[in-house]
């Protein structure tokens, strides 16, 4: 059901396809082309936008990572500087027997201390030798035990880096502690000539790392955080939340990064990133822009190039629409015109001629072809005409021979038998038979001579077959003033004569009944003979069939077609028959009297 369904419409949409207008086509042609046109256009536009913009943000990003690169990597180098400044200019120019550094070391904290939070010397056994601005131990604090410690025995001639931590090995009168990085080294110490080996610690301040990202992270697009060469976090602006369990980063995967960017996908999110090494530490800064975040900003952009196309779209579709109105018109108004001509009007004036030189010429044409068709046609009505007037006169001349030897041998036999009343009654039928059939010349007569015409053919026929059959004639009044083509009725009471009731012994009936239905004509001829069989009846309209000889040899084909010849074939003549029960033939003429159809001119048309 649903197959066929689809089938009808289908078949609907192709039927609706082949009847739409030139103009329609002409407008969707081009707006169809003119709109994919736009479409790809303002994609290709719009693409290209999109991936310059997010590749100059990708750029602005590694800008912003290079000069944090250089901002991280400045501080560091300080915090060495500080840490090379105590090893080479303090801690190697003096005997521990006997001299101190902590003079030295204060100074150098008071000048750095914003961004320090200690510094310290601690020996290879974990003993504090000096430290700055508080050189006492918190009890039970073993140095030995802390992570940068032990990161520097492991690799003593490197410098180390913690991970962040709160500083809280000294005694602090405030009881403040702070989130430090460790920067630590191996030192020798000397004691009279002998070299130990010590630790020297240096606590950068955290919050001025927090400081210099926080800055950065502050402009909105996305966010940069640091990591170390295992991939731990050093900062990030969500640690927090990080690091109670309610966010993730994923640090682990950028550690493995090269400098560069990159495009990652976590957690369902599609990120841009890029990453920074700052050179020895082995930290990597990674700044993160959600694609997302990325495309935002052009939503405004996107937004007006939808409007843009809309608009452009919409002036397209209608400048096409006048546009093809204004090309296509003239071809419209030269359609309408022909529709006349479609209807059998030949007004060659009522052609449309106007438009574009090929349309002119196009309505010049079928003007000229117009004038042939009519000129044609009037030549073709004039052969017509002619052709029905020598058919009729040939039809007329083809009363047969043997019906009128008939007829003068009755009347010599009334005369022999001195029966004059009927011989001068046959006679008077006979010439009122030849004069309506004359007619003086015409083919169309009323209804009432032709009728006229048929009574004075059934009153010879009676006297010949001695009153075998009767003949009932009622014709309504009313359309006996109409006309008619002569020589159509008298050729079917003569069929029924001699091939229905003719041989029918006191029984054989005649109806012949002529009334008005639906503004038309219709007359009957009616017989209760034999009747006709099927496969008789069906060629008798179809096959130009005579009489059989015995009659006026105007076949029943030849009547119909003398009724199409003149009131074309919407009229015509039709037959029903039943065996054993007898035929009628039905003749069905417009209804129109003689002025009507002569025009008011008094010419036949």
């Amino acid at each position: 059901m649903i197959t066929f369904d689809l089938k009808n419409q289908f078949k609907k949409v192709r039927h609706a396809s082949k009847r739409r207008s030139i103009q329609l086509i002409i407008s969707l042609s081009f707006t169809i082309v003119a709109v994919i046109s736009m479409v790809f256009v303002t994609l290709a536009i719009y693409t290209s936008y999109i991936n310059t913009a997010r590749q100059t943000t990708i750029e602005n990003n590694k800008q912003v990572i290079d000069q944090m690169s250089w901002t991280v990597n400045s501080y560091l180098r300080n915090m060495m500087g500080i840490s090379n400044s105590m090893y080479y200019s303090v801690i190697k120019n003096l005997d521990l027997t006997s001299d101190t550094m902590n003079k030295e070391m204060d100074l150098l904290y008071e000048a750095n201390k914003d961004d320090l939070i200690s510094i310290a010397c601690i020996s290879q056994d974990g003993a504090l030798i000096s430290a700055a601005p508080i050189a006492t131990r918190k009890t039970g604090v073993d140095f030995t035990e802390q992570d940068w410690f032990l990161s520097t025995e492991e690799k003593i001639e490197n410098f180390h880096f913690s991970k962040p931590h709160v500083q809280n090995m000294f005694e602090s009168s405030n009881y403040r502690y702070y989130w430090v990085v460790s920067l630590t080294r191996s030192v020798d110490l000397n004691y009279m000539g002998y070299t130990r080996r010590g630790i020297l610690l240096v606590d950068m301040n955290y919050s001025a790392i927090e400081q210099m990202f926080s800055r950065v992270n502050e402009r909105g697009a996305g966010y940069v955080y640091l990591i170390d060469s295992d991939g731990d976090i050093i900062y990030h602006p969500k640690q927090k939340a990080i690091s109670g369990g309610l966010l993730q980063e994923n640090n682990m995967e950028a550690v493995s990064y090269d400098d560069g960017s990159h495009m990652e996908k976590f957690l369902g999110e599609k990120r841009a990133v890029v990453v920074k090494t700052i050179g020895y530490t082995g930290w990597k800064i990674v700044s993160v822009m959600p694609v997302s975040e990325l495309s935002a900003p052009f939503n405004q952009f996107r937004a007006f190039m939808i409007i843009i196309v809309t608009v452009s779209i919409f002036l397209i579709v209608f400048g096409n629409i006048i546009i093809s109105k204004i090309v296509t018109e003239p071809i419209r108004r030269l359609e309408n015109s022909l529709k006349s001509i479609e209807d059998g009007s030949l007004e060659a004036d009522e052609v449309y001629i106007g438009g574009s030189h090929e349309i002119r010429h196009l309505g010049r044409t079928i003007r000229s072809l117009v004038l042939q068709m009519r000129d044609l046609m009037d030549e073709r009505v004039r052969e017509q005409k002619e052709k029905r007037k020598s058919e009729l006169n040939a039809l007329q001349a083809q009363i047969n021979p043997h019906f009128l030897y008939n007829t003068l041998d009755s009347v010599i036999w009334m005369i022999e038998a001195e029966k004059y009343q009927d011989a001068i009654s046959m006679i008077t039928s006979l010439a009122s038979l030849f004069r309506i059939s004359l007619s003086k010349g015409n083919n169309i007569i009323t209804i009432k001579d032709e009728i006229t015409h048929a009574r004075n053919y059934l009153a010879i026929q009676k006297v010949r077959y001695k009153n075998k059959f009767e003949a009932n004639i009622d014709i309504d009044p009313a359309i006996e003033d109409c006309v008619t083509i002569k020589l159509i009725i008298q050729p079917l009471i003569e069929n029924a004569i001699y091939h229905a009731v003719g041989d029918l012994d006191d029984e054989g009936i005649i109806d012949i009944k002529g009334y008005e239905k639906d503004e038309d004509i219709y007359i009957e001829v009616r017989d209760n003979g034999m009747g006709i069989p099927p496969e008789t009846l069906a060629n008798l309209l179809v096959e130009k069939t005579k009489s059989g000889g015995k009659g006026s040899g105007i076949g029943l084909w030849n009547i119909n077609q003398r009724i199409n010849l003149y009131f074309k074939n919407d009229y015509g003549l039709t037959l029903e028959s039943e065996l054993d029960e007898g035929t009628v033939a039905t003749i069905h003429l417009p209804k129109m009297t003689m002025d009507e159809y002569m025009g008011g001119d008094g010419n036949e048309k």
